[in-house]
């Protein structure tokens, strides 16, 4: 198993994944960084309501996310059998540049900043998305609970220690994110715009543990 499908590296790519979320709703004016449903619902309520600036505010994300899922595939098509740096590695890479970025801009740039961490975001989701050989996403919940729910209902049901196995990692996985957003919350009120850079810590590590693995 590479440690890209690691439990504990999808830990913390949760646990950041969850602070993002936390961090864009409660520092960058109520807009979600990785639940594009919620956008979605937003936008389309704006619009319908001609609201047009608001729902222009809740759509950039929403079409930033999916430039981010777009370059990311782009990006492991050409770097997938690189030799001299692991295309995930280089993902990260610019996942922390643009958080970086984003903890210098203040809060009347806050379009810009939501635009940046929705990218950031989806390149995270696209680039890791297997936890021990099981698909699951490292930045938002309603699937890893569908699944985890499901293999729950089939271990009640078969006493199959695979399924349990699974409905584990999915409901750790939403563990950590929820932890990872309730952090993102309190360090809101003390660090504000800067919060995000707790991202960067996180990243650091998953990082430094990719590297070790090649090595």
């Amino acid at each position: 198993m590479q440690t890209s499908e690691s439990f504990r590296l999808s830990a913390l790519l949760s646990f950041s994944g969850g602070l993002q979320d936390a961090y864009t709703y409660n520092v960058r004016g109520n807009v979600f960084a990785n639940a594009q449903t919620g956008n979605v619902v937003l936008m389309s309520q704006n619009f319908m309501m001609r609201n047009w600036g608001d729902g222009i505010r809740f759509m950039l994300p929403l079409i930033s996310f999916a430039a981010g899922v777009f370059i990311t595939e782009q990006i492991e098509h050409r770097l997938k059998i690189s030799k001299s740096v692991h295309w995930r590695q280089f993902i990260l890479l610019i996942e922390m540049v643009l958080l970086g970025v984003v903890g210098f801009m203040p809060t009347n740039l806050n379009i810009a900043a939501n635009i940046l961490v929705s990218f950031a975001c989806a390149m995270q989701v696209q680039a890791f998305r297997k936890v021990h050989g099981y698909g699951y996403a490292s930045t938002m919940c309603i699937g890893n609970l569908r699944s985890g729910t499901e293999s729950l209902s089939q271990f009640l049901r078969n006493k199959d220690k695979e399924s349990l196995n699974k409905a584990l990692h999915f409901f750790g996985i939403i563990l950590f994110f929820a932890i990872g957003a309730g952090a993102g919350g309190i360090l809101s009120n003390v660090f504000y715009t800067k919060t995000i850079w707790a991202s960067l810590i996180l990243l650091a590590i998953v990082t430094v543990m990719m590297i070790k693995e090649n090595r």
